[in-house]
């Protein structure tokens, strides 16, 4: 039997097991299911009492008048094992435990039960939400399962919560009903040794009443599964908006010892949030932002976004953010230009931003409101963002009526947002989804939530790859085989050739034809610049002779051992140098590197990561915000580099590793020089690491 958060959430009789009034949790879940009208049985269990909350009490799962389709498990760790399996032998169908000590905090007894209770659930086959979580809200269902007080007697909306930061459901629901949003779930999933956020997803893609899907992340157990679920709310139109911990190294270290998860590589995870369309964000706040953005339903057909305000700072701040977000602020038409100038001041600069100063009033409109239809109108504007604070219940002042009719005119997004964040008047929710203006909080966060509208709406629907299987040969992964089989998909190598000693070097240069490169070729200089291993730019035979002694000499006093298979000459090419890799994420799966190469790589740190298999337009959008976007382009007086080369590289380099993935765990070329517009690339240097 699968398990599935459904049996969780249609449980029509409920146990608490471990009732009693003396702790707040379990006082309080029972006042919150009972206050919000939750339509089932609810039997508190105590072996001690025979009554408690003013109703009949039992002493064990096994005495109740009829099974319990959910267990609240609000017992110590040591106790939990034993009352799950009476209740599954009396008809339980799911739990949730709230205690900690499975596998979390790193304590040796901890790990030992985590490790027994996983054989435990697997054994007894039952959808557990937790252990050591805070438990969850369904809020259709009135299903309060939580102990805190607020997070109860919520009006049903479009939007799921699912966190693994037990506490922060709390404030996250709390705060996003400030902000106007309504919940469909709100779930802490802890531990996850049963159900886990892809379960957690495939429930909600299925749930008709739930639109929008908030995630706090902070490590991923099943990533294939987790994959599988995002690309089913990517084709099923259901937005997944997310903020994940472990950016640093503190915070992964943090992550794997509170809560047992892996938090794995933070760009990998970024990777995959650009191949399945999840939106990520920076704080909570912003989810919760975002995710008001989201709730106008609308989505963009391109990037271009106009906004107006009516501070010259503003539009200040407004030009860092988009240069900093790389967003879109295209030019208006002449058309709109001459629409907005009677609405504004005769010396008002009409541009994109704009700053209005005071607009120009007239009868029975609202300049703002014309303004922004104006923009709206424009062909080159996708998103219209207004800066303007939440007003409060203002439907007497005709304000209501004026934003009803902005949104009325348009299909594209509308957004409202405020220069800082500001207390939400009474009444300004209500506002806000009268009109169907979102409010969102914060001018940088205004321009991060209109690149995340188009972000998801380029990916919305879409259909992502799958895997192929491997194509390729043993035979292609190592020495002469690799160049050749790599030059076969267009990432040939500079002219070369293996010399066995110094002399023979240079005869070997002489018959290239100079400039030459020679590098030394041992098992011990696997990063050649760093041992002294690599000479550029040599013009004659002697030089090249006396570079290869040089180095060999200077390998040998760092490593006496060292064993020098030759010396690898070759022709000196110019251009781009340019870093193309692709491993196996051990969460992820095969992955291409690319970005600015040479010996500068890891101090730059210059490189986008992108899950495999890429297209074209895949390696072109990773290249985007990157520094080497502005190399290839021609950086001070160079000429233009072959960047449809490159692209063309890139994706044959990635089909490759993904046809020999069964023998390489990791293949790199540092550099790949891009050479001018028309010439192609050439691969210079080339490393593999084997599959063990």
């Amino acid at each position: 039997m699968a398990r599935s958060a459904a049996d969780i959430f249609n449980a029509k009789t409920l146990a608490i097991v471990g009732a009693t009034d003396r702790s707040h949790w379990p006082r309080n879940i029972y006042a919150n299911l009972v206050d919000s009208g939750f339509p089932g049985k609810i039997f508190p269990i105590n072996p001690k009492r025979d009554e408690i909350f003013g109703v009949p009490c039992y002493p064990d799962l096994a005495s109740l008048p009829e099974p319990a389709d959910l267990a609240l498990m609000i017992v110590p760790a040591d106790a939990v094992e034993g009352a799950l399996r009476q209740g599954v032998t009396n008809g339980l169908k799911a739990a949730v435990v709230y205690a900690a000590g499975f596998g979390d905090g790193g304590r040796e007894k901890s790990l030992q039960r985590g490790a027994a209770f996983r054989n435990v659930l697997d054994e007894l086959d039952i959808a557990v939400c937790g252990p050591n979580c805070m438990g969850l809200a369904g809020i259709r269902q009135k299903l309060y399962c939580y102990p805190h007080t607020h997070v109860s007697q919520m009006a049903p909306g479009p939007v799921a919560l699912v966190t693994q930061s037990g506490g922060t459901l709390s404030y996250f629901v709390n705060g996003a009903q400030e902000r106007g949003l309504k919940f469909s779930y709100a779930i802490s999933s802890g531990n996850e040794m049963s159900l886990d956020l892809a379960d957690y997803i495939e429930f909600l893609v299925d749930d008709p009443d739930t639109r929008h899907i908030c995630l706090f992340i902070e490590g991923i157990r099943r990533p294939d599964a987790f994959m599988k679920a995002a690309g089913r709310a990517l084709a099923a139109g259901k937005p997944i908006i997310a903020i994940k911990t472990g950016r640093s190294q503190k915070s992964r270290e943090a992550a794997a010892s509170h809560s047992g998860a892996v938090a794995g590589d933070y760009a990998a995870y970024e990777a995959m949030c650009e191949r399945y369309g999840i939106v990520t964000c920076e704080t909570i706040e912003e989810v919760i932002e975002t995710t008001l953005a989201f709730q106008q339903g609308r989505l963009p057909r391109g990037p271009g976004i106009a906004f107006m305000t009516t501070s010259g700072g503003t539009v200040d701040l407004l030009h860092d953010y988009c240069d900093q977000e790389s967003a879109v602020t295209p030019e208006l038409s002449p058309e709109t230009i001459e629409a907005i100038r009677e609405f504004v001041p005769a010396d008002c600069h009409i541009r994109n931003p704009i700053d209005t100063g005071a607009p120009v009033g007239k009868s029975g409109q609202s300049s703002p409101v014309e303004i922004c239809k104006a923009f709206a109108r424009d062909p080159n504007i996708d998103m219209v963002a207004w800066c303007n604070n939440m007003p409060g219940a203002a439907r007497s002042s005709g304000q209501a009526d004026h934003i009803l009719d902005l949104i009325a005119s348009t299909d594209k997004p509308v957004i409202s947002f405020a220069r800082v964040p500001h207390n939400i008047p009474e009444g300004g929710p209500a506002f806000q989804e009268e009109t169907g203006m979102p409010f969102v909080q914060g001018t940088r966060t205004g321009v991060r939530v209109m690149n995340a509208l188009w972000f998801y709406a380029a990916r919305a629907g879409r259909k992502t790859p799958e895997l192929p299987p491997p194509r390729g040969d043993a035979g292609n992964c190592s020495g002469a085989a690799l160049e050749g089989a790599l030059a076969a998909v267009g990432l040939a190598p500079p002219k070369s050739v293996t010399a066995a000693t110094a002399s023979d070097s240079g005869k070997a240069a002489a018959a290239i034809g100079f400039p030459v490169a020679v590098k030394i070729v041992s098992p011990q200089a696997s990063h050649k610049t760093e041992v002294g291993g690599v000479a550029l730019g040599l013009t004659s035979a002697e030089a090249v002779i006396d570079a290869a002694g040089a180095m060999a000499a200077k390998l040998g006093n760092l490593d006496p051992n060292a064993v020098i298979e030759g010396f690898l000459v070759q022709e000196m090419v110019s251009g781009v140098e340019v870093l193309l890799g692709a491993r196996d994420d051990a969460l992820y799966g095969p992955i291409l590197v690319i970005g600015t190469g040479g010996v500068m790589v890891e101090l730059m740190r210059d490189v986008a990561l992108r899950l495999l298999p890429v297209t074209e337009d895949d390696v072109r959008a990773a290249m985007e915000r990157l520094s080497l976007k502005k190399l290839l382009a021609g950086f001070r007086g160079a000429p233009p580099a072959d960047t449809d080369a490159l692209v063309a590289a890139a994706v044959a380099f990635g089909n490759f590793y993904l046809d020999h993935r069964s023998w390489l765990a990791d293949i790199e070329i540092n550099p790949l020089m891009v050479l001018p517009a028309g010439e192609g690339v050439r691969a210079v240097d080339i490393r593999t690491v084997g599959r063990e």
